[in-house]
């Protein structure tokens, strides 16, 4: 301790003295709610729960690819950015939240956010993944962004005028901008917050702090072109300047729901007594309905404004999807992403149970998975009349390859949670979050 006292500053944005901060250290060492058994997961835990998710993965994206090679790449590649989106949503909102609670200074939210930063450092697969699409995508001359291809661009006075940003090297280049963000922010707020646990020092929340506050700028503009990119875009003739705030919204939901999963189960394995509480389940309860409601509003603003300006260019994306049968599914997305989660969670004993939260959580990222597909899969339809719907053996691919990119995605999640406390063990902020009591 008196080796982390000398290594701290005094005094800083904690306000303590060296001799205040080591006292604080020593006292939250000694709370018996820090023993090693109840802030680490053995590593074996993550073999029992990581490796069946593994094996379903691999399995889900095998079948993918002989479906591609053997039915319609097409297919297997709409399948994969669902499941790619998906999880990318979740890291992106992850890095968000990180991000939001260091700027705040949320003395609540400590011993929920190493899980938020473990989500966060995972983005590295959906950004990787995002590069190799965008070559294939390029190489291949459009499988799924059919503006990449000669024979549509010819002749297309709108792809003429949209050519500077809508081309295969801008991009590229685009994405591995994109990637180098979001990997670079993510890397150093988890690498400060674990040397942080190591050494006591209170200068690097202050980094943190001041890193996030440039940071948010910088996902709010990459997080926005990269759902223009590879979202939007599936319809080169469809625009949106909601179309941002419309996918941060799922970002939003989407990890604050799968923290919800991962401290529920957490808690069940017998780790965070006494550390992450009813208190803590019901702040983050807030924050998962807040943004079912804020998806809804976004939503239902996007579609009233298209509605209300019939401007064909904008109205054609909902009519095409009504046309070739997706109608149920924006019924689906209606009662099943709003109504029914919203009267769930307005409940207050369900957002103080960490098993409930973690159900409506569950549920959510599969509302968030088919909205997705909402966005995508119609889109094979509209690019190729000749396809027509769906058929049996083309949504079997669709499912495979949206559960393969998840549960994959699922293993990396339980791998890197064993290796690091479940909690920032030294934050300057911890004692605030231990104490958390809840009055609304």
């Amino acid at each position: 301790m008196s080796q982390i006292a000398a290594n701290s500053p005094s005094p800083d944005a904690t306000g303590l003295s060296d001799h205040d901060w080591n006292h604080r250290l020593e006292r939250i060492a000694s709370d018996a709610r820090m023993h090693e058994d109840n802030i680490h997961l053995p590593k074996s835990a993550a073999a029992k729960v990581g490796r069946p998710m593994l094996i379903l993965g691999l399995v889900g994206l095998v079948v993918a690819a002989v479906g591609a090679v053997s039915i319609n790449v097409a297919h297997a590649l709409a399948g994969i950015e669902i499941g790619l989106f998906t999880v990318l949503a979740i890291s992106l909102g992850s890095l968000f939240w990180t991000m939001v609670f260091h700027a705040l200074n949320a003395g609540w939210s400590i011993t929920l956010r190493r899980q938020f930063e473990n989500l966060a450092s995972l983005i590295w697969i959906p950004s990787v993944c995002l590069i190799l699409i965008a070559i294939i995508e390029v190489t291949s001359q459009g499988i799924l962004l059919t503006w990449l291809d000669p024979a549509v661009r010819e002749g297309n006075h709108l792809l003429e005028i949209k050519a500077p940003y809508l081309n295969g090297t801008a991009l590229i280049v685009r994405v591995i901008v994109y990637a180098i963000c979001w990997i670079t922010l993510s890397r150093l707020l988890l690498g400060w917050s674990r040397k942080c646990d190591e050494t006591g020092d209170r200068t690097l929340g202050r980094k943190a702090r001041f890193w996030s506050s440039f940071g948010i700028p910088v996902f709010a503009l990459s997080t926005t072109f990269c759902a223009f990119d590879f979202l939007m875009s599936l319809d080169y003739r469809f625009f949106s300047t909601m179309w941002g705030v419309y996918f941060f919204a799922s970002c939003a939901l989407g990890s604050a729901s799968a923290v919800a999963i991962i401290a529920a189960l957490t808690k069940s394995a017998g780790r965070l007594q006494g550390i992450v509480t009813e208190e803590h389940f019901h702040d983050l309860g807030k924050l998962v309905f807040a943004f079912v409601v804020f998806w809804a509003y976004v939503t239902f603003s996007q579609y009233f404004l298209i509605w209300y300006s019939n401007i064909p260019e904008e109205t054609m994306w909902f009519t095409a999807r009504r046309a070739i049968g997706y109608d149920w599914l924006f019924k689906v997305m209606l009662l099943g992403h709003f109504a029914a989660p919203f009267l769930i969670l307005i409940w207050r004993p369900v957002k103080r149970s960490p098993k409930l939260l973690a159900i409506v959580g569950a549920y959510l990222i599969l509302m968030i998975v088919l909205d997705m597909a909402w966005i995508i899969l119609p889109m094979l339809t509209v690019n190729d009349a000749s396809q027509g719907t769906a058929t049996l053996p083309g949504h079997l691919i669709h499912a495979c390859a949206i559960l393969g990119v998840i549960f994959t995605y699922g293993w990396f999640v339980t791998a890197k949670i064993t290796k690091s406390p479940l909690i920032p063990t030294k934050d300057p902020m911890l004692h605030e979050a231990l104490a958390h009591k809840n009055y609304v």
